[in-house]
């Protein structure tokens, strides 16, 4: 793709007593700078290079401008690389000095995956505020949990007032519902103090469905043969595609650069189609290291449907050298069947032995690696994983996906009892895989997490229509009037609906289960994470599985043996044959009293110290 050009290459940047201003506009024929002061005020006609570039210095710009480029002599729009919208993606950009906040904790360094304990939240709903600041407000709460990495569903600006954060348009500027940009680093700032990494969520993979102007004058952006389930597949590989892959390398940079983030995750890479020499997740690492000082620990994630081990592989001295760890959804559906029953939709692929997958996923990474899935009609998925160390896993019992992806957005705590709840929390927290919890799990949380979005009226009926379009194959929403009942996403209600009440922590139900959370997390702190340094892949072996029924153990980094025995179903297993030994670090009913069998949801983790 040529040699690497300067950094940074989009967007504007004060310098010099002005601000410079850059925009790649390769197919519109004119392009003009439009400045609305407060020192400033002009319309400047701009020049393109060969390459389509326009760039232009103007000379006593301040911070706090605001500014936008007119094409073709008429519609004006914002900078794709904006850093602040304060009007919406249809608004003016807002020229922002990306030296002005005064980071405090300058020393932090970031934190060792292995002591990774994840929570992922949703600025919007985490707190009555809804704001980066209202979040800064709870962070002591996840610190007393026991977390220490903190994970923002996307902030990228989107349209409207409410978003999950997947239409984000503009994606170097934290949305203005949420804060301006130095709130979010305040955000940050404050969660280093505690010691909290924070990571965040990026969409790479497809822009969002309004607000998008690249279209109109740069629409080499696009791959108009391809397609996404959320839109047009972005040109990562056609012979225009240089600019557009800087474009999101340089947006990885820069979160982890200028908001000091300590890692991010990419959404739905499987929709990523790249056939260059250099996939564009390979070169999204090499320039993120590059950039990085060697002292800094920063974790990059991947979602990826499609279970592709290679992206994870590590170096003979077990480092990640590109991806340190990926979602693994496997892990999430097997403990759903076994918690639920439910068995619609991808649940199928595991309803047949959730046991078995559950185990496999806990020891050996993905359920399927290269194994025909019956719901894609056969097809192979994944590639073994056995290989890779558990700390390439991150697992779930909950995320914003598995709960905001049904009708209703039920949380597990109305699908299931409390006690498969604790006992599914004990196997995942204290598993070597790095676990992450969705805001609110650890205390049951009755409020929903349901989809919504704010878009524009010509495209409301459209989404409403097609989100219960979604569900019609489903028997439970055959009927229209079902499907009638299914909340509108458009609708504020909805969203509403979802933001988390923190008071419901203190009803006794529910203090019970944040207090279990808040154990098991103390224990992994203390017992588990430690040990988890140089781990290695094979680490993880199956010794039994009878049905709900799982003995397993792994070989930690340290040598120490950890071992479970646990029973995630209703109905009493007959015990394995092999005696349980080591020291007991936690167990609930683990032998049902006389009967030699593993009793129903129970769970016994012990360790068996290296010699």
């Amino acid at each position: 793709m040529g040699t690497a050009p300067r950094t940074p290459v989009f967007g504007a940047q004060l310098r010099d007593g002005g601000a410079q201003f850059r925009l790649w506009a390769p197919d519109c024929q004119k392009i003009a700078l439009c400045l609305d002061g407060p020192d400033v005020t002009a319309e400047v006609p701009l020049v393109r290079d060969a390459d389509g570039w326009c760039e232009h210095f103007v000379a006593g710009v301040l911070a706090g401008a605001r500014y936008s480029y007119r094409i073709d002599g008429g519609l004006k729009v914002p900078d794709p690389a904006t850093r602040f919208q304060p009007d919406d993606v249809h608004g003016a950009s807002e020229l922002i000095d990306a030296n002005a906040y005064a980071w405090r904790c300058n020393d932090w360094r970031g934190r060792p995956w292995t002591e990774a304990v994840i929570y992922e939240l949703h600025i919007g709903t985490f707190s009555p505020e809804g704001t980066f600041r209202g979040a800064l407000d709870r962070l002591d709460a996840l610190v007393e949990l026991g977390i220490t990495a903190i994970e923002l569903m996307p902030v990228a600006d989107f349209p409207g007032a409410r978003d999950w954060g997947y239409d984000g348009v503009l994606l170097f500027a934290p949305d203005s519902r949420y804060g301006r940009p130095e709130d979010l680093k305040a955000l940050i700032d404050a969660a280093h103090a505690r010691g909290l990494m924070v990571l965040l969520d990026v969409v790479y993979n497809h822009f969002g469905p309004e607000g998008n102007y690249l279209h109109v004058y740069a629409r080499r952006f696009f791959d108009p043969e391809r397609h996404t389930p959320w839109g047009a597949a972005i040109n990562f590989d056609g012979a225009d595609s240089r600019w557009v892959r800087e474009f999101f390398i340089e947006n990885a940079v820069y979160w982890l650069s200028e908001y000091r983030f300590d890692g991010l995750r990419l959404d739905a890479v499987h929709a990523i189609d790249d056939r260059s020499p250099q996939h564009i997740l390979e070169a999204i690492a090499e320039r993120v290291y590059a950039a990085i000082p060697g002292d800094r620990q920063v974790h990059l994630v991947l979602e990826n449907d499609d279970n592709e081990a290679h992206h994870l592989q590590r170096t003979p001295g077990r480092r990640p050298p590109r991806y340190v760890a990926q979602w693994n959804d496997d892990c999430h559906h097997a403990f759903h069947v076994l918690l639920t029953g439910e068995s619609e939709g991808y649940y199928a692929d595991y309803a047949d032995d959730p046991g078995r997958h559950l185990a496999r996923c806990l020891t050996s990474g993905f359920a399927y690696q290269g194994d025909p899935s019956p719901f894609r009609g056969g097809e192979t998925r994944g590639e073994p994983s056995a290989d890779l160390p558990p700390t390439a896993f991150v697992n779930f019992v909950q995320n914003h996906d598995q709960i905001g992806n049904r009708a209703f957005g039920e949380r597990l705590s109305a699908l299931a009892e409390p006690a498969p709840l604790r006992a599914a929390a004990a196997v995942l927290l204290l598993a070597p895989s790095p676990p992450l919890l969705f805001m609110g799990e650890e205390w049951a949380a009755p409020e929903p997490f349901l989809f919504f979005c704010d878009l524009g009226e010509d495209l409301r009926d459209a989404v409403r229509e097609g989100r219960r379009r979604e569900f019609s194959k489903f028997p439970a929403f055959e009927d229209p009037d079902a499907r009638a009942r299914i909340p509108d996403p458009t609708a504020e209600a909805t969203f509403r609906a979802s933001i988390l009440d923190w008071r419901q922590r203190e009803k006794p139900e529910h203090a019970a289960m944040l207090d279990h959370y808040r154990r098991l997390l103390a224990l992994r702190k203390l017992e588990i994470a430690p040990r988890l340094k140089g781990i290695a892949g094979h680490a993880g072996r199956v010794l039994w599985q009878d049905g709900t029924a799982i003995a397993a153990e792994w070989s930690l980094g340290d040598g120490t043996i950890l071992s479970l025995r646990t029973n995630l179903g209703p109905d009493p297993k007959p015990a394995p044959s092999t005696r349980a030994t080591g020291r007991v670090v936690f167990e609930v009913a683990a032998i049902a009293a006389g009967t030699g069998q593993l009793a129903p949801w129970s769970v016994s983790w012990r360790l068996t110290e290296a010699t």
